[in-house]
C-alpha cells in the first residue's frame, strides 16, 4: 500500500482519497504511514482529527519521527473544524480550512492533509457532506494538493457510501488504491 500510495502522489498532486476504514488498528497502520510518508516526502501534513485518535498517533509518531520531523504535522481538532459555526455547516468548513492552509499556499510550502470526519448523529442531513466534498475535491484540484478523507465504514449508510464515491476520485481500499468509477468532477472553489 505504502508504496503504491507514494507512487500515486509522486504522479498526481492534486489526489482527493475516500477511506472507509474497519478498526482501529487498520486506521492507525493508514494515517501513521501517509503522515511518515509525507515528511519524507518534504510535505507539512494537516491532520484533522479527534483528540483521543491525536493522542494515539502522536505517541506512535515519537517512536518514528524526530523533533524536526514532528514539526512538520499540524494538528487540527476535528470537532473544532467541521463544527466551528455550531454545526455541520459547509461553508463555515471552508473558510476553517482556507485559513488552516492559508500560509502554506501563500509561501508555497508543500502539504498534504487527512480529514478524520466524524459525526454525533446521522440526524445530519448527509447532502451537506456531499456537498463539502465536492467543494472539497475542487479546491483539492485548484491548490494541488494530497487529501485523504477518512469515514469510519459501519457508520456509513449506503447514501452516503454513494454520495461519497461520487465526490472521491479514488478508494483506499486497505491495501490497495482504486479509481472509483463513480466520480464526478466538483465544483470549482470561487
Amino acid at each position: 500500500m505504502k508504496s503504491q500510495m507514494n507512487q500515486l502522489f509522486e504522479n498526481k498532486s492534486d489526489v482527493h482519497v475516500l477511506y472507509s476504514y474497519n478498526g482501529m488498528e487498520n486506521y492507525m497502520d493508514q494515517v501513521l504511514n501517509y503522515i511518515q510518508a509525507g515528511i519524507e516526502a518534504g510535505d507539512y501534513v494537516i491532520l484533522i482529527e479527534n483528540e483521543r485518535f491525536y493522542r494515539m498517533i502522536q505517541k506512535e509518531l515519537n517512536t518514528r519521527l524526530s523533533k524536526e520531523q514532528k514539526e512538520f504535522v499540524h494538528f487540527v481538532n476535528n470537532f473544532d473544524f467541521y463544527y466551528s459555526s455550531g454545526s455541520y455547516h459547509p461553508p463555515a468548513i471552508v473558510e476553517y480550512f482556507n485559513k488552516t492552509i492559508q500560509s502554506y499556499v501563500e509561501n508555497k510550502i508543500s502539504f498534504r492533509s487527512w480529514a478524520h470526519v466524524e459525526w454525533a448523529t446521522m440526524e445530519e442531513p448527509l447532502h451537506l457532506i456531499g456537498d463539502l466534498e465536492k467543494v472539497v475535491d475542487g479546491a483539492v484540484k485548484q491548490l494541488s494538493f494530497p487529501l485523504i478523507c477518512a469515514y469510519q465504514a459501519e457508520k456509513m449508510p449506503d447514501y452516503l457510501k454513494t454520495i461519497l464515491m461520487e465526490t472521491h476520485p479514488y478508494v483506499l481500499m486497505e491495501d490497495d488504491i482504486i479509481v472509483s468509477d463513480q466520480y464526478t468532477p466538483g465544483l470549482e472553489v470561487k
